[in-house]
């Protein structure tokens, strides 16, 4: 199994994304942590973990609380006895639709605030505990992309890029305590979009127009390059992107 004896702490383990990592990650042999605001949510997910023979814990746990992550990751590491992989899958507001020419800054910048603040404190978090054993991995979920012609994503896209520097920078410091950080971008993943949203086929067909491939990632591919990304197999990779796209976004 490629994460054996691995403990892997995802933040939005309730999610749709945040999830399926799980699941991938337990399958592969690690003991997964999950955290987030929504316990039930979250025990729903680890309760299909352990129903396949995984490991699984949840905790209830504010991203955007600095006391409340620092508190989390110092009990995971004391009780796992580390903390090898940290990947932050929290969903971030977003007011789509609206042209930035038209849209309130009060639309704007909640997207902006909440991936940025809540992956520094995740990473930072992690990081110190990586750094006393000179290892350990952190994902980052998003990246850069080309801007969309006639949709509107309001803040989304910049903080995704703002992600893509904070990843860089994490990666130069981390490096040489032998700590990986790398993104995971997947231009877009129809499964995450709720059945019945308004625009949802649009949405999906567009996607799919855009792909190399003729079909989109699914929540199942996600998990499975992940798992390969926070392996040792992927050992060499650091300061990088790993393109789940199906060719919808060129490199």
């Amino acid at each position: 199994m490629l994460l054996e004896s691995k403990n892997a702490v995802i933040y939005g383990g309730g999610g749709a994304i945040g999830g399926a990592v799980a699941r991938a990650f337990a399958r592969e042999g690690a003991r997964v942590f999950l955290a987030g605001r929504t316990r039930a949510t979250l025990e729903k997910v680890a309760d299909e973990i352990r129903s396949a023979g995984g490991m699984a814990e949840t905790a209830e746990v504010d991203a955007l609380d600095e006391q409340a992550v620092d508190e989390h990751a110092e009990a995971v590491a004391g009780e796992a006895g580390s903390i090898d992989i940290s990947f932050n899958l929290i969903t971030h507001p977003h007011a789509h639709g609206t042209p930035l020419a038209e849209m309130a800054l009060e639309d704007f910048m909640p997207a902006i605030v909440t991936a940025t603040s809540t992956t520094f404190l995740t990473s930072r978090a992690a990081a110190r505990h990586m750094i006393r054993r000179g290892s350990g991995v952190i994902l980052v979920f998003g990246g850069s992309g080309e801007p969309l012609r006639d949709y509107y994503i309001g803040g989304t896209q910049v903080a995704f890029d703002a992600l893509e520097s904070m990843r860089r920078q994490l990666s130069a410091e981390l490096g040489p305590h032998g700590v990986r950080v790398v993104t995971l971008r997947t231009g877009g993943v129809p499964d995450t979009i709720p059945e019945g949203m308004e625009g949802r086929e649009a949405i999906v067909e567009l996607i799919e127009k855009q792909t190399m491939l003729g079909r989109t990632a699914t929540l199942e591919d996600v998990g499975h390059v992940a798992a390969f990304v926070a392996s040792d197999r992927a050992r060499t990779m650091t300061a990088a992107t790993v393109n789940v796209s199906c060719g919808a976004l060129v490199d």
